[in-house]
C-alpha cells in the first residue's frame, strides 16, 4: 500500500503512457496510472478489514480524542477520556493501546496521553490548522 504525501498525474510519451508521481519526503517515484487505479480500487476492502477489530467503544474513544484535541490544545490522558466517556479506565487504556499499535490512528506521549489522533496533533508539525471556532492546532 502506498501512503504518498502527494500524487500527480502526468502524461508521458506514447511509450510511457500516463504515469502517477508519488512524493514521499524528498523522493519522487513514478508508477503507471493503471497500477495506481488498481490500488485505489482495493482500498475499501482493505480499510474494512483493518477496521474490523474496532468496537463501538474504540470508535467513541477515537472520535472523542479527535474532537477534543483542538479545544484542549494539549494531550488527553486516559483518565480524562475515561471520565468523559464513562468507560472504565482499564478499558480506555486497552483501546488506546490497540488504536496506537494496530492502526496507528493515534500516538501517545511518554506519559501515555493521546497527543496525536489522525488527522490532528498537539505536537508541532509544519502543517498548521486554524478552525473557524478560533482553535489552532497542527495536522498530523
Amino acid at each position: 500500500m502506498w501512503p504518498p504525501a502527494a500524487t500527480s498525474l502526468i502524461k508521458g510519451s506514447p511509450l510511457m503512457g500516463e504515469m502517477v508521481l508519488l512524493g514521499r519526503g524528498r523522493q519522487v517515484s513514478q508508477i503507471p496510472r493503471e497500477m495506481w487505479e488498481r490500488h485505489l480500487a482495493q482500498i475499501p476492502q482493505h480499510s474494512g478489514d483493518r477496521l474490523r477489530f474496532m468496537t463501538e467503544e474504540h470508535h467513541r474513544v477515537r472520535r472523542f480524542v479527535v474532537r477534543e484535541l483542538p479545544s484542549k490544545g494539549k494531550p488527553l490522558g486516559p483518565e480524562e477520556i475515561s471520565s468523559a466517556l464513562q468507560l472504565p479506565l482499564e478499558q480506555v487504556e486497552t483501546i488506546l493501546d490497540e488504536l496506537e499499535t494496530k492502526l496507528f490512528f493515534l500516538v501517545r506521549n511518554e506519559r501515555g496521553a493521546a497527543a496525536w489522533a489522525y488527522p490532528v496533533t498537539v505536537e508541532p508539525t509544519p502543517h498548521h490548522l486554524s478552525f473557524s471556532s478560533g482553535e489552532r492546532l497542527y495536522a498530523a
